[in-house]
């Protein structure tokens, strides 16, 4: 197969590129949007990037070889020809629903992979994998279907192709905990995704297992019962909570908490919608370089409602981020959407309410377990 990148001004100029240059039978693989030239950032043209590939015409000629064999030879040469001829229309058919697939508008359809590569298909778009992601998984795979002939592996060797592309798809994923490299963690992020807990989850492992010494501090002043929740994981551990206000109490908490190894920032959760919420943080909580913030974000959540909370939050920096509730939902696919679209690398996902017991560190094997429906290897 020849593939080819071709940038443009415009999607008909660049469908103009691709008939030029790999003639009218190319299909168009994938396409987005690229900023190219300017100067530090500015002056920046915006431009369509389309990859086109065009498949090797040798194998019509292959089949009508064969197809004018048959008449001579046994029915076991028919057999394989019919065999050849059916997956030739089945790339024909492939073709035409990639030539007329719109990314960002629907779903790929199941219905025109061969075989069990529909309930790998299906099982992606379940997921709620990204399009361009679940295209890219579905491509290499297709790729393999033809390469390794797939029409022949039953769906458990397919399924273990499918873990196999998931993982090669996320190369570059990596557990990213917290390692007191800084003083404080502080978690952000929208009301009822569980910061709280979370929170002391890992302040309970940093005061039983790590042996660090471990305070709190809340800028959660809206809610009274957040704040007492708080107060009594501190008893738990031993730990100081600290209330902030304003970031003069910020800071004069600080102060008080220095002789402290570790400690832990529990802020307020707000509607994520109004733009305020993040400028009001701003003027509570210190974001120097002794901090690592984390955004806490809810598997449960819609991955366009994840989008706009990641966009949100970047008027401060986010170094990380916390999936949780992983036990509420069977769909996963918006950890390799935020780790491909934002290159945010994960450091908890939390599988429960238990204080400290349900809290996990991410490795690539449990994200391609999670993805690929594994539930009892995750």
């Amino acid at each position: 197969m020849k593939v080819k990148k071709i940038t443009a001004n415009s999607m008909p100029e660049a469908m103009t590129k691709v008939k030029e240059e790999l003639g009218n039978d190319a299909v168009i693989l994938n396409t987005k949007k690229v900023e190219t030239g300017g100067f530090l950032g500015l002056f920046t043209k915006k431009k369509i990037e389309v990859i086109a590939a065009i498949d090797p015409k040798s194998r019509p000629r292959v089949i009508e070889k064969k197809m004018t064999k048959v008449n001579k030879t046994a029915k076991t040469d028919a057999a394989q020809v019919r065999k050849e001829t059916k997956l030739t229309s089945e790339i024909a058919e492939i073709k035409d629903m990639i030539k007329g697939m719109n990314g960002q508008q629907q779903r790929i359809s199941a219905d025109h992979f061969p075989g069990h590569l529909n309930d790998l298909n299906k099982l992606l778009s379940n997921q709620g994998l990204g399009l361009d992601h679940q295209a890219q998984i579905m491509n290499n795979l297709l790729k393999r279907w033809y390469t390794e002939n797939g029409d022949e592996k039953g769906i458990d060797t397919l399924h273990e192709w499918l873990k196999e592309e998931i993982r090669h798809y996320i190369n570059g994923f990596k557990a990213n905990p917290f390692t007191y490299d800084k003083k404080f963690i502080n978690l952000v992020g929208p009301t009822g995704v569980g910061k709280t807990t979370t929170i002391a989850k890992i302040a309970a492992k940093a005061a039983l297992i790590d042996k660090k010494s471990v305070a709190f501090i809340t800028t959660d002043t809206f809610r009274i019962a957040a704040i007492n929740q708080l107060k009594t994981y501190g008893e738990i551990l031993n730990a100081p909570v600290e209330v902030a206000y304003s970031i003069e109490d910020f800071h004069h908490a600080k102060e008080k908490l220095k002789n402290y190894d570790f400690i832990l920032v529990d802020s307020a959760g707000r509607n994520f919608r109004n733009p305020l919420y993040v400028e009001q943080l701003k003027k509570v909580i210190d974001f120097n370089h002794e901090m690592e913030t984390h955004l806490v974000l809810s598997l449960t959540s819609k991955y366009s409602d994840m989008k706009r909370i990641i966009e949100q939050f970047q008027l401060i920096n986010i170094n990380k981020v916390i999936f949780t509730k992983s036990d509420e939902t069977d769909s996963y696919g918006a950890m390799i959407n935020v780790f491909k679209d934002y290159e945010i690398n994960c450091s908890y996902i939390t599988n429960g309410q238990n204080v400290p017991d349900d809290i996990q560190e991410p490795t690539v094997d449990m994200l391609v377990n999670y993805i690929a429906g594994d539930m009892n290897n995750a």
